[in-house]
């Protein structure tokens, strides 16, 4: 895998307004954000895409989607909110590390407009 920006968010060489961190992810605000409050999650894990994930990878994908529920939470998002995940190029996957958009504060309507 190669390196990326969120392997240098990480490795705490690129700032970012980190708002959640555990041994296993990392939250932080999307600098370009869709919505009123636009979180990501990243495993510290580098897995390029979801497509990547393998069995091994089964309590991190559960742990992730726990912790999108935690953070969802903490930024005070009780009305609901939207998860994506964006995989590959088609998908409009534009840095290659697996990650999870938070997107809410906003009606989140379908489809994107």
């Amino acid at each position: 895998m190669t390196d990326t920006i969120f392997s240098k968010i990480i490795r705490r060489e690129i700032p970012a307004d980190i708002v959640y961190e555990d041994d296993l992810c990392l939250a932080f605000r999307d600098i370009a954000p869709q919505a009123p409050v636009h979180i990501l999650v990243i495993p510290k894990k580098p897995i390029p895409k979801l497509a990547d994930a393998t069995s091994e990878d089964h309590a991190l994908m559960g742990h992730l989607l726990l912790k999108v529920k935690q953070v969802a939470e903490e930024a005070g998002l009780e009305n609901g909110y939207r998860v994506v995940i964006n995989t590959g190029v088609d998908g409009g996957q534009t840095v290659d590390h697996l990650h999870l958009h938070i997107l809410g504060g906003r009606y989140m309507e379908w489809p994107p407009g």
